[in-house]
């Protein structure tokens, strides 16, 4: 059987390789969806490498040729899944006629994705301790990103003035404990009126309206 230890920094080096043909590309998408359900399921130090790649249906030495170590695809993973969290909201978000609708929309949207991916919150929770570098790049790539759009958002005259950066950072929060909220724990509440209420809270704040 192949393990790490006995792989030689040759194969290490190719174990960083991206895959270039379409099975390669198949088995290293399966890698990753297994790795979700293995760490989703059973955190980081008790998931297994061999369990990961049985729930893949791929051999442990074609584990070995995308990913050298369980931390190097918990780290991928990490990624991947910052990654989809981004490309699943942001395209909503700019879809909408306006950014105070394309808030709402993107809300009913997340709370959508944690609700078929509920392993996400373990995993970015746990990657704070295993890998905090990735744990931080989540946030601020979502953060940079966010406060961009909104920056963009203020020069259509859609936003008022303010502190992008912190405004981001604010609605992220709020976002996190909502999809955690009523997405992990709760998946039967209706998304679109949790949307709506949070959605009234950014356009309108909580000060007391005539």
């Amino acid at each position: 059987m192949t393990n790490a230890a006995s792989l030689s920094p040759k194969q290490h080096k190719a174990a960083r390789t991206p895959p270039r043909t379409a099975r390669g590309l198949r088995t290293h998408r399966a890698l990753l969806d297994a790795a979700a359900e293995e760490f989703g399921e059973r955190g980081y130090h008790e998931a297994g490498i061999a369990r990961i790649a049985q729930r893949a249906g791929a051999a442990i030495g074609s584990f070995y040729t995308y990913f050298d170590s369980k931390e190097a695809i918990f780290r991928a993973l990490v990624a991947d899944m910052s990654r989809q969290v981004r490309e699943t909201v942001a395209p909503v978000i700019l879809a909408a006629p306006d950014r105070l609708s394309g808030e709402r929309a993107g809300i009913a949207a997340f709370l959508g994705f944690v609700r078929q991916h509920k392993a996400l919150y373990r995993i970015i929770d746990e990657s704070a301790f295993v890998a905090e570098d990735a744990y931080r790049k989540h946030y601020n790539d979502i953060a940079q990103g966010y406060a961009s759009s909104l920056t963009q958002a203020f020069g259509r005259g859609e936003l008022s003035e303010g502190d992008m950066q912190v405004r981001a950072w604010a609605i992220m929060g709020m976002n996190v404990f909502l999809g955690l909220r009523f997405g992990v724990w709760d998946d039967e509440t209706d998304p679109e009126s949790v949307a709506a209420a949070a959605a009234e809270l950014i356009s309108h704040g909580l000060a007391a309206r005539d």
